[in-house]
């Protein structure tokens, strides 16, 4: 059966005002942003050849029929990513885009199946840029709704301060007590035994299955996100290039990429890439996630070739995809991500 107090009853919508009134001041504030950082907004489709290729990203699988009754499987994206940098490729050298974006299997307190994505791209800048770009746009939203303070799950964390950098091998030494990049080979191949021996002795439990990833995966979630953001935000750099599809490797050491992460309250806000622009190796990358998704979960995702063919062309680049609804929820104090949605979308019924 479906809930008892659905979202459009007047007295739950009047609770939930506040917070979508706040999430309204924000987008126009962010909006304004960029606007005056001369960004160009701009708009992507939602129907793409391919969701995306990230083995573990699930989509929702639709199709277009033509006049003929041909049929052609299409997909909602699960970023606008893709269609983003066909624009840098088109000659577009800063743009923003507010996109919903579509994940299936998600659903919980910081996951919506249709939920909200700001990404923005900035043509021949390193990644680093973006990094001053989160502090700014933390602030900003703090601001904008009239808060020093950021909260979740009883975790506090102060917008206006400086972020604290750190990279993966960092954390995974000073919260698990692991060695990570003792487990990565200087080509950025990883060693699964070597990770397991660790896990193990961190007190985290090993499947005979788990492969590299995931007991990364493992530790990553528990033993080290809830510890990030916690009276300041953290800037989660160098990730392992096993774990960075998109980016390209750091120039200092093949085993890690320019991929950060920004952590607020332990609540994961956004993903960010020094761009990998190698056509070559990012098909090779694809067909690395495909496989591994196929070994997990029985599917793939067709590869979409003209974005292979636009990356090709495209200009060095930094981009970065920010959880909106997700910064919403801590500038406003909102518990569930349902709060900070206009119409959310309907549960399954029992």
């Amino acid at each position: 059966m479906q809930n008892a107090s659905p979202w459009w009853t007047p007295e739950v919508h009047a609770d939930r005002r506040p917070f979508l009134i706040g999430r309204n001041r924000i987008q126009a504030a962010l909006r304004r942003f960029f606007d005056e950082h001369d960004f160009m907004e701009v708009d992507t489709a939602t129907l793409q050849v391919s969701p995306g290729n990230e083995a573990h990203l699930h989509a929702f699988t639709t199709q277009a029929i033509g006049h003929d009754g041909s049929i052609q499987p299409l997909y909602l994206h699960t970023s606008p990513e893709f269609a983003c940098k066909k624009l840098l490729a088109a000659g577009e050298r800063r743009i923003a885009c507010f996109a919903h974006v579509y994940r299936n299997r998600e659903r919980g307190p910081l996951h919506h199946p249709e939920f909200t994505m700001l990404e923005w791209y900035r043509a021949e800048e390193n990644y680093e840029t973006l990094m001053r770009d989160c502090a700014e746009i933390l602030a900003l939203a703090a601001e904008t709704v009239d808060t020093r303070s950021f909260t979740y799950g009883g975790r506090d964390c102060d917008p206006l301060a400086e972020p604290e950098r750190l990279s993966v091998g960092e954390a995974f030494e000073r919260f698990a007590g692991i060695d990570l990049l003792a487990s990565i080979a200087a080509d950025g191949s990883t060693d699964r035994e070597s990770l397991a021996a660790a896990t193990r002795r961190a007190g985290l439990r090993v499947a005979a299955d788990d492969g590299w990833a995931d007991l990364f995966s493992r530790v990553l979630v528990e033993k080290i996100e809830p510890n990030l953001g916690l009276g300041r935000a953290t800037i989660l750099d160098q990730y392992p290039v096993a774990e960075a599809a998109l980016a390209r490797p750091t120039l200092d050491d093949g085993r890690v990429a320019e991929r950060f992460e920004l952590y607020a309250c332990g609540v994961e806000l956004a993903n960010a890439f020094g761009e990998l622009t190698d056509a070559t190796e990012q098909r090779r990358r694809f067909e690395l996630e495909m496989a591994e998704k196929a070994r997990v979960y029985g599917e793939t995702y067709p590869i979409d070739e003209d974005f292979l063919a636009a990356l090709a062309t495209m200009p060095e680049a930094s981009g970065i995809a920010l959880g909106f609804d997700r910064l919403v929820m801590l500038a406003t104090g909102a518990s569930r991500i349902e709060q900070v949605l206009w119409a959310p979308v309907a549960e399954a019924s029992a």
